[in-house]
Protein backbone atom coordinates (compact mmCIF):
# COMPACT_ATOMS: atom_id res chain seq x y z
CA UNK A 1 0.00 0.00 0.00
CA UNK A 2 1.13 3.47 -0.76
CA UNK A 3 0.82 6.10 0.97
CA UNK A 4 -2.02 7.93 -1.12
CA UNK A 5 -3.79 4.40 -1.17
CA UNK A 6 -3.62 4.77 2.96
CA UNK A 7 -4.72 8.13 3.02
CA UNK A 8 -7.96 6.68 1.00
CA UNK A 9 -8.16 3.75 2.83
CA UNK A 10 -7.85 5.61 6.27
CA UNK A 11 -10.38 8.35 5.79
CA UNK A 12 -12.87 5.73 4.70
CA UNK A 13 -12.65 3.95 7.75
CA UNK A 14 -12.69 7.28 9.67
CA UNK A 15 -16.30 7.94 7.57
CA UNK A 16 -17.74 4.53 8.09
CA UNK A 17 -16.71 4.65 11.93
CA UNK A 18 -19.70 7.01 12.12
CA UNK A 19 -18.22 9.66 14.17
CA UNK A 20 -19.54 9.96 17.55
CA UNK A 21 -22.04 7.16 17.13
CA UNK A 22 -19.70 4.38 16.93
CA UNK A 23 -20.79 2.28 14.49
CA UNK A 24 -17.94 0.17 14.24
CA UNK A 25 -14.80 -0.80 16.14
CA UNK A 26 -12.44 1.88 16.63
CA UNK A 27 -9.07 -0.43 16.26
CA UNK A 28 -9.96 -0.89 12.97
CA UNK A 29 -9.48 3.12 12.36
CA UNK A 30 -6.24 3.72 14.43
CA UNK A 31 -5.16 0.89 12.90
CA UNK A 32 -5.94 2.63 9.36
CA UNK A 33 -4.97 5.96 10.82
CA UNK A 34 -1.50 4.62 12.22
CA UNK A 35 -0.56 2.79 8.67
CA UNK A 36 -1.03 6.52 6.92
CA UNK A 37 0.53 7.94 9.37
CA UNK A 38 3.70 5.66 9.44
CA UNK A 39 3.57 6.10 5.46
CA UNK A 40 4.25 10.14 5.94
CA UNK A 41 0.89 11.50 5.61
CA UNK A 42 -0.38 14.26 7.84
CA UNK A 43 -3.60 14.19 9.70
CA UNK A 44 -4.47 17.08 7.19
CA UNK A 45 -3.98 15.04 4.48
CA UNK A 46 -6.71 12.42 5.80
CA UNK A 47 -9.15 15.34 6.55
CA UNK A 48 -8.34 16.00 2.89
CA UNK A 49 -9.14 13.09 1.65
CA UNK A 50 -12.32 12.85 4.13
CA UNK A 51 -13.74 16.16 2.83
CA UNK A 52 -13.07 14.85 -1.22
CA UNK A 53 -14.82 11.60 -0.25
CA UNK A 54 -17.91 13.15 1.25
CA UNK A 55 -18.11 15.36 -1.68
CA UNK A 56 -18.06 12.93 -3.80
CA UNK A 57 -20.59 10.73 -2.59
Amino acid sequence: MDRQQAIEAAARAVIEHGGPECRTDPKGVLDAMNAALDLGASHGDIEAEMKRQREQA
